[in-house]
């Protein structure tokens, strides 16, 4: 409990802080997950710094933070957004498409990646962004994410640009 606790209070210091510079950056702040669970004040950070993400509008540059996020889990909750819009009546299931169950995921607001990087030498998705990164090109790398640094991001972006994208296509 008192790890989540220390996590939770950086989880808060972050958000102020967010909250204070966002605007004078132009680096709208996205977080992503299940909020559920959290604390009333951080539901209430969540939503200043969405506020202020929607204002920067979607040409900003947008950081995503995953908080209480599991891609499957993600998926679960976009389906049974959807099963609701179909038991309402707002929503025929012939009318489902992709772009429908893209628009219930916690991203909908961001585009897909085009790049997903994983660190610390693990060579698998870990339930992350299971839906999004369908077509995305994956980075594998033995540094730890808090080592991670601008020369491993710039390995990261030439390796992927010596890449031939097919987006499922055979080429």
């Amino acid at each position: 409990q008192e790890e989540v606790d220390a996590l939770l209070d950086l989880f808060r210091k972050y958000l102020r802080e967010a909250a204070e510079t966002m605007a004078a950056r132009g680096v709208a702040v996205r977080v992503l997950g299940d909020l559920t669970p959290l604390p009333e004040d951080i539901k209430r950070l969540v939503q200043e710094v969405s506020g202020i993400a929607d204002t920067l509008g979607a040409e900003a540059a947008t950081a995503s933070l995953c908080i209480n996020y599991g891609g499957r889990d993600e998926i679960k909750n976009a389906v049974r957004c959807i099963a609701k819009r179909v038991k309402d009546g707002e929503l025929a299931l012939s009318e489902i498409t992709e772009d429908t169950v893209s628009s219930a995921l916690y991203t909908a607001h961001l585009p897909d990646p085009d790049l997903v990087i994983r660190p610390s030498g693990e060579i698998r998705l870990s339930n992350f962004l299971l839906w999004q990164s369908a077509y995305a090109e994956y980075y594998f790398t033995p540094v730890l994410w808090p080592d991670f640094s601008a020369k491993d991001l710039d390995a990261a972006i030439e390796d992927y640009g010596r890449r031939s994208r097919r987006f499922g296509g055979v080429k």
